[in-house]
């Protein structure tokens, strides 16, 4: 009995040890799912906010694409009430020169406003042709321009603020395809023969100048005096 009671008294330690080792190790699964939907978490949190990021920011832009579009509207609007204005006075006007002053002060007009916004205006004729800025539309034969000189404008072109917004329509020089002689060597041949042609005439001349004949001899009395034997 003794013994039976000694053993039954030793078996609630041993179920106290066995409870602390418990606490004290935790599942490693729990933990490695609790950090899972930690980081889930997070990630969903930073997913919302650039989504949210992304929207304001593409509403921001869209904002001041439409600012920059009124401010240019609001520039340019002086530009079609002149053009308003001279197309109602060309009806009436009986000077074709006040119309075209007219028409050439509104272009003056936009090339103020131009100039305040930042476009600029491509320079073409007599430059070398830049396929940055320029655009070629015919190639034409000529001697008198060096090959990829701009010959004539037939579109301009416009940048604005270093940006280009349009390139020119252009005319480029090519060299002939048969070139012709210098025109120093053209000036000299002709001089030459010029000078080989006046020498020949006068080269004839002597040849074919025939000796006077000679007057007949004639007396005060008006008689002609009889020639000698």
């Amino acid at each position: 009995m003794t013994e039976t009671n000694d053993v039954s008294e030793r078996e609630p330690a041993t179920d106290e040890v066995v409870g602390e080792e418990a606490v004290a190790e935790p599942d490693p699964l729990a933990e490695i799912m609790a950090e899972r939907d930690k980081i889930k978490d997070q990630l969903l949190r930073t997913a919302a906010d650039f989504d949210n990021f992304r929207k304001r920011t593409r509403r921001d832009l869209d904002d001041a694409a439409s600012r920059s579009r009124e401010d240019l509207l609001r520039e340019i609007l002086p530009i079609f009430d002149n053009l308003e204005r001279a197309v109602v006075a060309a009806e009436t006007a009986a000077d074709a020169a006040s119309v075209a002053e007219g028409v050439a002060m509104v272009l003056r007009q936009f090339d103020d406003v131009g100039s305040r916004i930042g476009i600029e205006r491509a320079v073409s004729v007599g430059e070398r042709f830049d396929p940055q800025i320029h655009d070629a539309v015919q190639q034409m034969e000529s001697s008198e321009h060096e090959a990829g000189t701009i010959m004539a404008e037939i579109l301009p072109g416009y940048s604005i603020r270093g940006r280009l917004v349009r390139p020119a329509m252009v005319v480029v020089a090519r060299p002939p395809a048969n070139p012709g002689p210098e025109p120093e060597a053209d000036a000299e041949a002709e001089a030459e023969s010029e000078s080989e042609s006046e020498s020949g005439v006068v080269e004839g001349g002597d040849e074919t100048e025939e000796p006077a004949e000679s007057e007949p001899n004639v007396d005060e009395e008006g008689s002609v005096a009889e020639e000698e034997s």
